[in-house]
């Protein structure tokens, strides 16, 4: 009983101290920064729905494991095929976006790790396969290093 709440603290609510820390260290920023630092983290968002929809018209596997193996879901989850994964699209949109922003190494890490272990939460629940979780990390990353370029790897200044 405690293993399967704990699985369904990490594979849905996990996001949300993710979130809520990323935001802060966005709300930090500079002041004269900020206006920019928002503003691109909100395109960086767009743009990766953007792709994860577009994937998405390219790319379906049908079910969902738990539909597949024929068990209850071990998450919450929407009525769709699952690809890709929009909890691991927004846990790493927030992750590479912070990162981007404030090169702030501990917690871009301590974002990273939690992002890592939502994706795996939500394999272990049997909503999303790895290919789903997978395809949501591609289009955070993409989509943060098409609105950063080389800012996002550039060391901090």
């Amino acid at each position: 009983m405690l293993s399967s709440f704990l699985l369904h603290v990490i594979a849905d609510y996990l996001i949300v101290p993710i979130v809520f820390a990323g935001g802060l260290a966005l709300l930090l920023v500079p002041k004269q920064r900020r206006y920019q630092v928002w503003a691109r983290a909100l395109l960086a968002g767009l743009v990766a729905l953007l792709l994860a929809k577009l994937i998405s018209l390219l790319y379906q596997q049908g079910h969902r494991p738990f539909e597949m193996l024929g068990v209850e879901p071990g998450a919450a989850f929407l009525p769709n095929p699952g690809f890709p994964s929009d909890h691991a699209l927004l846990v790493f949109v927030v992750t590479f976006v912070t990162w981007a922003s404030t090169k702030n190494v501990k917690l871009s890490v301590i974002l990273l790790l939690g992002s890592i272990a939502v994706s795996i939460g939500r394999v272990i629940a049997l909503v999303h396969t790895p290919v789903d979780v997978l395809g949501g990390f591609v289009c955070a990353f993409l989509a943060v290093l098409c609105v950063y370029g080389r800012q996002f790897f550039t060391p901090r200044r």
